[in-house]
């Protein structure tokens, strides 16, 4: 990629290590209670339904205990008594840029969110600690009939579509983290795509935590109809702050017959970050879904995207790269259930562990017996910079039956020494000779990214390795 195309993309170490003074209108205050649940309800004016579907899921989440395994020993640093759990100016995100409040313009404006809106995207969503601040999308697709809201006004004005697939794909109690996003969960993208719509340009949300000692909870639901496709994009930051900040996402898709779905993750969460995300989707016959996932920042990030491949044919892709620096561990991995015969799933994993930094794969794949005609590849590699970095991998494969296919590949290598003696000999410094190595490692999954997305992550990882040497 030409050094032109390069420099028209400003990324550096300090674009999200930014904060503006908070001046919020509405605020649940510190701790977690029913009443916290009734003051969100009460300020968003929800339905009974979803009110009693909070209260059931914080009940839920008490009563589930935090994961003994795993980044269980990171985890003991989040105290939900210390976190605020809603933190918002308004409730109704506006359609104009001009009507976003200064401070928060500013914000967005920083990260480059209005130029990326003019120059590719078909519609862009901006959300500020616990509330979209700004959402829209370009008149022609509405006029096709696609939805591309915020999850509370996805609630209000599409109450049908949005309660017949809310917390279907991903149930309240499948995990403790799911469970408290279903109690408190605010914000997020909302998209319906009617049958044989296919979106030439992305749609794009951009996730901001500006807050200090906050939570923030969006839920996204995306429903592909028959035969549509489209691609969506999030890009995640956070100022540096000394206290924990918790970032608990959850992410549901409904691919329907011969849909395309693909969902396009860049993070880069400060290091106080901890980032626990549930990502699931159900692909039915003949549809498609790839996650597309690039994992730098965050003191802890434990995310693994899946696919339910639930019709006949179906195919799931999840392609991954984590970068895991000093202080940081990268727990990512995927999820392939396979329910359906001839179905197809597809992983790729790549991590860099610099400093004392921490990579894990872990992934699931399950194949029944009674399915006939269905494969997976699964293939997790791993970077090690020095001697103090660490990276594990654990697969759990069930494949059962005589009429599937299974093949897993995995390898950990370290940085060559000659290799970065031979650049170094031709001008180029020992920093300079370690990105290009991770660059390359990491190149033939870069090119999945949209371009533009793709040039901030080779400048995102040239900027990582500054610090890794010496």
């Amino acid at each position: 990629m030409s050094t032109e195309v390069i420099s028209q993309i400003d990324v550096d170490r300090t674009r999200g290590d930014f904060h503006y003074p908070e001046q919020h209108t509405f605020d649940a205050g510190t701790g977690l209670s029913h009443a916290t649940i009734d003051y969100i309800a009460d300020v968003k004016s929800e339905p009974d339904w979803i009110r009693e579907f909070r209260h059931k899921a914080l009940d839920v989440f008490f009563s589930k205990p935090m994961p003994t395994n795993w980044a269980s020993k990171d985890l003991e640093n989040i105290v939900f008594e210390n976190i605020r759990y809603y933190l918002a100016n308004s409730q109704r995100p506006t359609r104009s840029w001009d009507e976003v409040p200064d401070d928060v313009k500013r914000t967005f404006e920083r990260l480059g969110i209005p130029e990326q809106e003019r120059k590719f995207l078909a519609g862009v969503e901006a959300q500020f600690d616990s509330e979209a601040v700004y959402s829209n999308m370009k008149k022609a697709l509405g006029d096709e009939g696609v939805i591309f809201v915020g999850s509370t006004e996805g609630l209000k004005e599409y109450p049908e579509i949005f309660k017949k697939w809310f917390g279907k794909v991903i149930p309240t109690g499948d995990n403790k983290f799911s469970a408290l996003n279903s109690a408190v969960f605010s914000g997020g993208s909302f998209i319906y795509v009617p049958p044989g719509v296919k979106l030439k340009h992305p749609l794009q949300a951009y996730f901001r935590i500006n807050a200090e000692n906050f939570g923030q909870f969006e839920r996204t639901l995306i429903i592909a109809d028959e035969g549509a496709e489209l691609m969506y994009m999030e890009g995640c930051t956070a100022p540096k702050f000394e206290t924990a900040t918790l970032h608990s996402a959850v992410v549901e898709l409904v691919a329907m017959k011969g849909a395309k779905i693909q969902y396009v993750t860049v993070q880069n969460w400060s290091a106080n970050v901890f980032n626990l995300v549930t990502k699931r989707a159900v692909a039915h016959e003949e549809a498609e879904v790839r996650w597309i996932d690039c994992n730098i920042g965050s003191r802890l990030t434990m995310k693994y995207p899946g696919v339910i491949l639930k019709g006949r044919k179906a195919r799931g892709e999840v392609i991954s790269i984590a970068l895991a620096n000093n202080g940081q561990h990268q727990d990512t991995g995927a999820k392939m259930i396979h329910a359906a015969d001839e179905t197809t799933s597809n992983v790729i994993s790549k991590s860099i562990s610099i400093g004392k930094g921490r990579a894990t794969y872990r992934g699931q794949v399950h194949i029944p017996k009674h399915l006939k005609g269905c494969k997976n590849n699964t293939e997790c590699d791993a970077l090690l910079i020095n001697s103090t970095s660490r990276t594990d991998t654990y697969p759990a494969i069930t494949v059962r039956g005589s009429g599937n296919s299974v093949q897993h590949e995995a390898s950990v290598s370290q940085v060559s020494a000659e290799q970065i003696f031979y650049m170094q000999q031709r001008g180029l410094t020992e920093a300079q000779a370690m990105s290009l190595s991770v660059n390359g490692f990491v190149n033939d999954l870069v090119r999945e990214f949209p371009m533009e997305y793709s040039v901030e992550l080779k400048r995102l990882i040239d900027l990582e390795m500054e610090g890794s040497v010496g």
